[in-house]
């Protein structure tokens, strides 16, 4: 069961993510251990879960089925909005359902301004980094103005930013912010979760015959060549390995800024700036 030639990209506080990983979101009850084990039979090394999903327990039986080493096995979990309160409890029970003494990357999943919580969270998160029990930590849907308070009052800049990125929806400034403080961005819906006609644009077909690729490949040589991280949702292995065949081809200049155009300001998920979850 080798792992798949997949980049490492480095974090703030020195250690590293692979690249690109297999997200379990939406992954029906009693389906995510099988996914996971597909995952991880056919070569990846980067799980992304949370205890909204319901399937963390499924995540950590699929990780001690496979017998690979923890050290191989690169785990992410979040806080759910209503646990932001009660961090370190939530935390030691995602630790429970995983059956793991640590995760890899332990994330805010929503930053909800509205209620004022998220900095007492982070102040418990990173607890939980020094204790290492996460070996590293951030924050999902965060704004600039969410980032940048954390920072502020705690010194303690997210080693991750997860958000909704894709062609159409490209945050530019949060992710100018994010570069410039050295937050690595993770991409969730990377292909706009279907729910457009991205991959029926003439120019997306053309560069996408000009490399022997499907047009979901293109893009997700997109996000790679930007240096972001990737977790294309998928339960069948097929596709599993069509996502990971990402690195024997580059995008030219002209190609990266034919997507680069189709920025739209159209997102698919909720506001982080008004949505709570609860």
């Amino acid at each position: 069961m080798s792992a798949l030639p997949i980049p490492n990209v480095p974090l703030n506080n020195g250690t590293s993510i692979p690249q690109l990983g297999s997200g379990v979101y939406l992954v029906k009850p009693g389906e995510a251990e099988e996914v996971v084990t597909t995952a991880l039979e056919v070569g990846y090394r980067h799980i992304d879960t949370a205890s909204l999903y319901g399937n963390e327990a499924e995540v950590g039986r699929a990780v001690a089925r496979s017998g690979l080493p923890r050290d191989e096995v690169f785990v992410t979990t979040k806080l759910w909005n209503t646990d932001q309160t009660r961090a370190a409890d939530a935390f030691a029970e995602s630790l429970d359902r995983l059956a793991l003494d640590r995760v890899d990357l332990y994330l805010i999943h929503w930053p909800q301004p509205m209620f004022g919580e998220a900095l007492g969270a982070w102040k418990a998160l990173i607890e939980i980094a020094e204790s290492g029990r996460a070996s590293a930590i951030g924050v999902s849907n965060f704004e600039i103005s969410d980032l940048q308070q954390l920072i502020d009052e705690t010194g303690v800049v997210p080693a991750v930013n997860q958000i909704e990125l894709h062609p159409l929806h490209q945050r530019r400034e949060l992710v100018e912010f994010c570069r410039e403080h050295g937050i690595a961005i993770e991409a969730w819906a990377p292909l706009a979760q279907g729910k457009s006609d991205l991959f029926e644009r003439p120019e997306l077909l053309e560069i996408a015959r000009a490399h022997g690729k499907s047009p979901a490949q293109v893009v997700l040589r997109w996000h790679v060549q930007q240096g972001r991280i990737i977790f294309p949702k998928t339960v069948r292995r097929e596709r599993l390995i069509e996502n990971a065949d990402l690195f024997d081809f580059e995008l030219d200049p002209s190609q990266m800024a034919a997507i680069d155009a189709y920025e739209a300001g159209t997102n698919f998920g909720p506001d982080p700036r008004t949505f709570d979850g609860r």
